[in-house]
């Protein structure tokens, strides 16, 4: 049976609501609808940069102490209006949707402690939109001793089965944090996160030059990036941890750029993303003969040079080279595993995540 599925993504980059829509089976993707964004106001994104802050104490999934209930609010009303104004653009009603996959904030990653933190209203948010919301997706592999991360995995095989070419093909998906999918015919799936995406960058971007990214890496490549800071982040020990291994945004905030001028520190940490990725190799199973890069870092043109040196003589290209949408492809993964959590198929195995066996999950919301 085929279903219309709406996924809805906000990443830990905190740049807004990213929406796109699909068909499939929960296999396969029949179908490519259209996508769309919704931005969070300045105000918003100060108060879900305040949650991270104070999530990094929450005892428990379900408590909402201080400014983080203010957040969850916000979460919520940005995603209903994000729905809203997408299914106005495009002529689309509540009743062509099958099922929204809602993955909500994540404020908290934390899966040695069987602690994962996702806000957002997930009841509100069905009711507001009238569509059924499939949200929760991880809660259940972090319980059974998985790393909760990453959960696209099984959307880049099912986008990778579309391209006619030789293995062993790795996805990587930039976002604030960075992971990667290694696919190598249709039996082995490999996963992980790598490091920093552009969290550190986005970051520094704020606290140095008041924006909020680097547009397409720009600021980076006025800079000369410090490779022995490099070497000496990559020391650390996540980095020689073999897959599955999963990340949360703030783990490497302690790392600091003392006495760099400001173009240096981005292209260092520009550098030092790309580093992470390319530290992943010998970790596979085999060498990868292509890197097809998705999410907000495959518009960072520097970020894509770095990785092409440091990944040659393998290819690297930005996922809009085989008519992917890059920015909406968490989107479109979170609506295609909102499809398989339906049918009880899996969302994550034991080699992207440690979860013990093949893990479904996700819990429905009804308006």
């Amino acid at each position: 049976m085929i279903l219309t599925a709406l996924g809805l993504m906000s990443g830990t980059s905190l740049d807004g609501v990213d929406v796109a829509l699909l068909e499939t089976d929960g296999r396969q993707i029949k179908a490519f609808g259209p996508s769309g964004y919704r931005p969070y106001t300045d105000g918003e994104r100060s108060v879900l940069r305040q949650a991270l802050t104070e999530a990094v104490h929450l005892p428990q999934r379900d408590a909402r102490p201080g400014i983080l209930r203010q957040a969850e609010h916000v979460v919520t009303i940005a995603h209903a209006e994000a729905v809203a104004a997408f299914t106005a653009h495009n002529r689309i009603t509540c009743q062509d949707i099958d099922i929204v996959g809602f993955h909500g904030q994540t404020v908290l990653h934390r899966p040695e402690r069987k602690l994962t933190v996702q806000i957002g209203d997930a009841p509100a948010l069905a009711k507001a939109i009238h569509i059924p919301v499939m949200h929760d997706f991880r809660a259940a592999d972090v319980e059974a001793g998985g790393q909760g991360a990453p959960f696209v995995p099984v959307y880049h095989r099912a986008l990778a089965q579309s391209l006619n070419r030789d293995g062993p093909i790795v996805v990587v998906n930039i976002g604030g944090v960075a992971n990667v999918t290694y696919i190598d015919g249709t039996d082995t799936l490999i996963a992980c996160d790598t490091g920093p995406g552009n969290a550190l960058l986005d970051d520094y971007m704020y606290r140095e030059m008041h924006q909020p990214f680097d547009t397409e890496g720009r600021f980076a490549a006025m800079g000369k990036a410090d490779e022995a800071w490099i070497a000496q982040a990559l020391r650390l020990p996540f980095f020689s941890l073999p897959p599955p291994k999963s990340l949360d945004r703030n783990d490497f905030a302690k790392l600091r750029l003392d006495g760099m001028a400001p173009a240096d520190g981005a292209a260092t940490l520009t550098a030092f993303t790309a580093a992470s990725i390319a530290r992943i190799v010998p970790l596979l199973p085999k060498r990868p003969k292509s890197w097809i890069v998705a999410g907000g870092g495959a518009s960072n043109l520097t970020m894509l040079r770095m990785l092409r040196e440091r990944l040659a003589p393998a290819t690297v290209e930005a996922a809009e080279t085989f008519g992917w949408a890059s920015d909406a492809i968490e989107a479109q993964a979170f609506g295609f595993l909102a499809a398989r959590g339906l049918k009880g198929l899996p969302l994550s195995y034991p080699a992207t995540t440690g979860v013990p066996i093949p893990m479904t999950g996700g819990i429905i919301a009804r308006p």
